[in-house]
């Protein structure tokens, strides 16, 4: 299975190639800077500048996107629709991963919830 971790410089993303990798996947990370991640093969791209044709031929993409502040919460909902968009109408699984983040309820990041 051929996979691309998308924001693989990450702290979800770097975990996810390792597993993948160890799981033996053929692992790409999409990275907008140097690769910090163990994956050997890379796209040098920034998610928004990725198109159809950069994922062609993956199994499965996975969305290790994140953000957490309040100004650039709303590029959850852009990034996402982007890799849709371009993903669309292919047979490749779009996989999207969150993080406990936005569970904190309070100021400071020390006591979280689940809302219902």
């Amino acid at each position: 299975m051929k996979i691309a971790v998308v924001c693989a410089n990450g702290k979800a993303g770097k975990r996810i190639v390792r597993e993948a990798a160890e799981r033996g996947l053929y692992v790409t990370a999409v990275v907008r800077g140097d690769n910090r991640t163990s994956a050997e093969k890379v796209i040098l791209k920034d998610l928004y500048d990725l198109t159809e044709k950069d994922l062609a031929g993956f199994d499965v993409v996975v969305d290790a996107f994140g953000a957490w502040t309040e100004e650039t919460l709303p590029q959850h909902s852009t990034s996402l629709k982007h890799l849709c968009d371009i993903l669309s109408g292919t047979d490749t699984r779009l996989l999207i991963v969150g993080g406990a983040g936005s569970l904190y309820v309070d100021p400071e990041p020390t006591s979280w919830a689940v809302r219902n």
